[in-house]
C-alpha cells in the first residue's frame, strides 16, 4: 500500500546524477550596468542548456532566500484564514489574479491539483485585492519579491539575447511591461502551497496530483522551492519521466511554449509535473514554491525569429499575439 511505503534509499534525480545544467550569475552586475563577459558567458551557457535540457539552475542569482522564506510564512497565515475569508480573493474570470483552491485546476485534463495558489500580475497599487487586512505586511513583502524576480528576468533576458547572437536588448524589447497589469502584459508571480498528504485511502490518493503534467505558456518560468517536493521533467527528445531533485537555494529555469515558437523549436517547452511522492518523508510535509512566469507583452506577435511563419509546423504560429496564446491555454486549464 502506497501508505507505508517509506522509502529509505536516496532518490535518484537529475541532480544527484550530475544531469542538469548548474549557471553560476555572480558577477553579473546589474541591468543598467551588466559586466558584459560574465553575462555573455552565462548567455551561451543558457541557451545551450534550455536548448539540449530544457531547464537549468541557477545559483549566486542575488535574490535573499530570507525574503522568500519570510513570503512563505505569509502564504502558510493566509492558508488558515476561513474558507469564507480566502474565496473573497478568488481568481476569476479571465483575469488571472488572485487566489486558487485546492482542485480548481487540472492540467492534465483529468486529476484535481492539489495546492493553495496566489496569483500576483501587477505591482500598481490599484492591484487585484490582496489580503493586507488579515495579513498586514502581505502586499510589501510580495512586492519586493516580486520586483527582485523582475530584475533577475530582464538579466536573463539579455543574457538568452546574447547566447542566440542576437542583439542585447532584443528579448527586453519584447518584455517591457512585465507585472505592468494584465492589460499588458500576462507575466505572473506565483506563490505555490502544497499541503501534507497523509490520506489513508490509496484509491483517493490516485485521483488527485500535486501539478499535473503540462508545460508552462510564455517565455522561461523562475521557480524557488523551499524542499524536495516529487518535480518530474521529460527532458527534450525523451519519454520517461525524471525526478529533478532540490539544490537548496538555487533558482531553476525552464522554457515555455512561446520560447520555443520564437526559436522554431530549437528551445522545447519543457514538460513537467509535481507527483505525490511516495516517499513518506516528503509527501506527508508541506512544500513551498514560489514561480515566475515571464510572458512578453500582450502585442507581441510570436513567429520563429529566423524562419517565415509558413516555414514552420508549429501549431502555435496561427496565435496572433502572446495575449491570445495565454488565453486560450488558461481556458483549457480551467475549463472543468
Amino acid at each position: 500500500m502506497l501508505k507505508n511505503k517509506a522509502v529509505e534509499e536516496k532518490v535518484d534525480t537529475l541532480l544527484s546524477k550530475s544531469q542538469i545544467p548548474i549557471i553560476d550569475l555572480a558577477h553579473c552586475g546589474k541591468l543598467e550596468c551588466p559586466i558584459r563577459s560574465v553575462v555573455n558567458r552565462v548567455g551561451h551557457q543558457l541557451h545551450k542548456a534550455l536548448s539540449e535540457k530544457g531547464i537549468a539552475l541557477l545559483v549566486n542569482h542575488g535574490i535573499s532566500e530570507d525574503k522568500m522564506k519570510q513570503l512563505y510564512g505569509h502564504l502558510d497565515d493566509f492558508c488558515k484564514l476561513s474558507d469564507g475569508t480566502k474565496e473573497t480573493y478568488l481568481r476569476k474570470g479571465e483575469t488571472n489574479h488572485g487566489y486558487i483552491k485546492p482542485g480548481q485546476e487540472r492540467f492534465d485534463g483529468k486529476s484535481k491539483d492539489l495546492r493553495h495558489t496566489f496569483n500576483i500580475c501587477t505591482l500598481k497599487p490599484d492591484a487585484g485585492p490582496l489580503p493586507d487586512e488579515p495579513l498586514p505586511g502581505f502586499r510589501e513583502h510580495v512586492s519586493d519579491l516580486a520586483t527582485d524576480f523582475k530584475r533577475l528576468s530582464a538579466l536573463l533576458l539579455q543574457a538568452l539575447a546574447v547566447g542566440m547572437e542576437l542583439p542585447y536588448g532584443y528579448f527586453l524589447e519584447k518584455h517591457r511591461h512585465i507585472l505592468d497589469g494584465e492589460g499588458e502584459n500576462q507575466s505572473t508571480f506565483r506563490l505555490l502551497y502544497y499541503p501534507p498528504l497523509i490520506e489513508d485511502d490509496e484509491q483517493e490518493l490516485q485521483q488527485i496530483t500535486r501539478c499535473g503534467a503540462h508545460s508552462d505558456y510564455g517565455t522561461f518560468t523562475l521557480l524557488a522551492q523551499d524542499s524536495e517536493g516529487g518535480l518530474e521533467v521529460k527532458l527534450p527528445g525523451t519519454d520517461r519521466w525524471k525526478r529533478v531533485g532540490h539544490l537548496p537555494g538555487a533558482i531553476l529555469i525552464n522554457a515555455g511554449e512561446l520560447l520555443s515558437t520564437w526559436t522554431g523549436e530549437k528551445i522545447c517547452a519543457l514538460q513537467h509535473r509535481v507527483i505525490i511522492p511516495q516517499e513518506e518523508t516528503i509527501r506527508t510535509r508541506g512544500r513551498h514554491s514560489l514561480a515566475f512566469f515571464v510572458h512578453p507583452d500582450n502585442c507581441i506577435s510570436i513567429t520563429p525569429i529566423d524562419l517565415p511563419t509558413s516555414s514552420s509546423s508549429n501549431s502555435l504560429d496561427r496565435i496572433y499575439n502572446a495575449y491570445q496564446h495565454v488565453q486560450k491555454r488558461f481556458k483549457e486549464t480551467y475549463a472543468s
